[in-house]
């Protein structure tokens, strides 16, 4: 039977277009060699509930399914599937990425892509198998897993193959990711499930704590990045907030301003500090002379809140910036990873070592 389907699939493959995966807790993004980023969107998935029938046909993903958070009537359920970066609902992980698959395919359900995704550092073989095997049950030919932060620093063009320290964290939405890179390994490396939701989550308890107003999660973020801050703002900010006031139950506004919602961000900013604290201490003295003057290479979503690296330097007395295009840095990353996958193959685990 093998020697029979190998053929085939070798044939489909050339139909294919291979693909690098950032299979995030909040967002996906696919990147496709030689066209870069083409996809962009919330992993989030439209169900029926109580089954794990995706709506409209299999396409209620990404923005479609987000828009629908908060909002759905009882028959209807829109889901993350991923939690803290790993698969929290592995047949509707499945859906999602054959829906990301088909897309890029113009609707094609028959290729067969080489797909490489990146998965946080500190999941386990059971997680990473379970990844794979979503992503062969959605169709994928042979898939490849790269750290996050390795991809990032591919993507932020680091010297992580060179014999010199770079110390990236990527900032997620269900975990922040934090190594030390060096000859296209990890030195040391962490991830805490601490990230852009824990702040959103922060967001929240604050109003409904000092304000008595209860907001959704999709409002929260709003605030976030629209006033949230780690460092004090040159000029701070008031932003008008509406939900539901949680003693008379009433439709209502407030007003919040940057400085409250810095104070409740405290507490996760704090966190992160700590886990890349923890890292340095354990990086080899060579790597620490290295990073004195490189310092802290910031990617993810996470890492737009404003004045983090200025935060994260003051708390550990070396440089700290926020990449270029932060958001796309992991998923530029595994568009390399395509191209030079000789290169990178012994940083990469493949579904044969499984």
């Amino acid at each position: 039977m093998a020697s029979v389907l190998k053929p085939m699939e070798w044939a489909l493959g050339r139909f294919s277009t291979d693909m690098g995966i950032d299979l995030g807790t909040a967002n996906t993004l696919v990147s496709v060699r030689g066209q870069g980023i083409i996809l962009n969107e919330p992993s989030v998935v439209a169900v029926k509930r109580g089954t794990n029938e995706v709506l409209l046909d299999g396409m209620a993903v990404g923005n479609t399914a987000k828009a629908m958070l908060g909002k759905t009537p009882g028959s209807i359920e829109a889901i993350r599937p991923l939690r803290h970066g790993v698969i929290a609902d592995f047949d509707v992980t499945e859906k999602m990425l054959r829906y990301f698959i088909s897309k890029v395919h113009d609707g094609r359900h028959w290729v067969k892509p080489q797909v490489v995704i990146a998965v946080p550092v500190g999941i386990t073989t059971v997680e990473r198998r379970a990844v794979i095997h979503s992503a062969e049950r959605a169709g994928a030919r042979r898939v490849y897993l790269i750290d996050e932060p390795m991809a990032a620093g591919i993507g932020c063009e680091l010297p992580v193959t060179e014999a010199r320290g770079s110390l990236v964290v990527d900032i997620g939405g269900g975990t922040t990711e934090v190594a030390v890179l060096s000859l296209a390994g990890a030195v040391v490396a962490t991830s805490v499930r601490t990230a852009g939701d824990e702040m959103d989550e922060a967001i929240v308890g604050h109003l409904r704590r000092h304000h008595n107003l209860l907001i959704g999660e999709q409002s929260a973020e709003r605030i976030k990045l629209t006033i949230g801050s780690a460092w004090p703002m040159d000029q701070e900010l008031s932003m008008e907030v509406k939900g539901r006031d949680s003693i008379t139950g009433l439709p209502r506004r407030a007003t919040v301003t940057s400085i409250e919602i810095r104070e409740s961000l405290e507490h996760p900013v704090r966190i992160i500090c700590d886990a890349i604290r923890a890292i340095l201490e354990e990086a080899p003295p060579e790597i620490s002379a290295d990073l004195v003057d490189t310092g802290v290479t910031l990617v993810g979503g996470g890492s737009l809140l404003h004045g983090l690296d200025e935060a994260i330097a003051d708390a550990l007395g070396i440089p700290a910036r926020v990449a270029d295009d932060p958001l796309t840095a992991v998923a530029r990353g595994t568009g390399i990873f395509l191209e030079k996958l000789d290169v990178f193959a012994k940083v990469l685990a493949s579904d044969e070592e499984d």
